[in-house]
């Protein structure tokens, strides 16, 4: 068969392709319609979990499920964008991690704001300035990012999704890996390829950057300079690839939070987050554990944090499978609470696999 048949045979498919788009575009804005009546919101974070899910079974050696999953978020977020305008506010600038999950979340059809702190990110959502905010929460191999632990003390916001990135570093710069005397980067970003610059680059300076964007705009001003972030840098700063995949693991995974006023819905495949003080008294954290093994809950993580309104009193992070709905976490919740002195529900959302 010539080319041009089978390229007669694409261009038929992209037709059909085409109007079965439209037809769920006119679906979509009737739902649309439906949400503003009933005041319902218009990203359903729970919904879009169980498309993919249904539709990544379909994958086959041609479309991996990550291929299917790339290309239903941007279709998500194109017909997302046909009756409304959502703001979604991450911590930047361009180019960083958070806003490479931002966009892995919510695709490309988006009004996305940088934040310069994270304490800005949870603002702008406070203060109706965007609808959502993605944050960093915790990677792999260095654990929690505190900061954004410490900000749901005193927030009202809730987690209404996660996103689940792989981590990938590069060497960046102007000249060659020989002549570079500075390498900029985020503390963290340091520490996961401490392995390689030791062997690498063992008597240059290393300059510590507030984010890895931050270190490429450092880095192009600096003829001598590098730095360590995505691939995606190189592109937006102009940069050269000096070395790739400098990490010290291969598996290397960063938790952003999907933040707003609200969480979601069951989807039947969730994960909780709270926090919780315990009371003074031998035993406290044992029992308000318990409560959780009681009725069957599996507690994926814990952290403890200190309140910073008392000498020694510490507060306790902890995320559970299962919704703050279901029956057998309503239960557990209730006897929590009377264990301990305070506990706050951070927000249920889908789990991330």
């Amino acid at each position: 068969m010539r080319i041009k048949d089978l390229r007669r045979q694409i261009d038929n498919v992209d037709d059909r392709i085409l109007k079965l788009l439209i037809k769920r575009a006119e679906i979509v804005k009737k739902i649309a319609e439906l949400k503003r009546k009933k005041k319902l919101d218009v990203f359903s974070p729970e919904r879009e979990k169980e498309i993919l899910e249904r539709i990544k079974k379909a994958g086959t050696s041609i479309l991996k499920e990550t291929d299917i999953e790339l290309i239903f978020k941007e279709i998500f977020s194109v017909f997302r964008s046909l009756d409304t305008n959502l703001y979604v506010a991450y911590l930047g600038p361009e180019g960083t991690f958070t806003h490479l999950a931002a966009v892995k979340k919510f695709g490309k059809k988006m009004h996305y704001y940088e934040c310069e702190s994270i304490k800005d990110v949870f603002d702008g959502v406070e203060k109706n300035n965007t609808d959502f905010g993605v944050v960093p929460v915790e990677n792999s191999i260095e654990g929690v990012v505190n900061y954004t632990l410490d900000m749901f003390f005193d927030s009202q916001l809730k987690i209404c999704s996660e996103i689940l990135l792989d981590i990938h570093h590069d060497l960046l710069g102007n000249s060659s890996l020989k002549k570079i005397k500075r390498v900029y980067s985020h503390p963290q970003v340091f520490a996961q390829c401490r392995n390689w610059l030791s062997k690498n680059l063992k008597n240059v300076e290393f300059v510590s950057c507030v984010s890895t964007a931050a270190a490429a705009l450092k880095a192009k001003e600096d003829i001598y300079g590098a730095c360590i972030g995505s691939r995606i840098l190189a592109s937006l700063y102009h940069l050269k690839i000096l070395a790739k995949n400098i990490q010290d693991s291969t598996f290397n995974l960063t938790r952003f939070l999907v933040i707003a006023k609200k969480d979601s819905p069951p989807s039947g495949k969730d994960k909780t987050s709270l926090l919780f003080s315990v009371k003074d008294k031998v035993g406290a954290l044992y029992d308000a554990l318990y409560s959780f093994k009681k009725y069957g809950i599996n507690l994926t993580k814990i952290e403890s944090r200190p309140s910073k309104r008392k000498a020694w009193e510490y507060y306790f992070f902890v995320d559970f499978e299962g919704h703050r709905l279901d029956k057998n976490v309503e239960k557990s919740l209730k006897e929590l609470e009377k264990r301990c002195n305070f506990v706050k529900i951070l927000g249920s959302y889908p789990k991330e696999s």
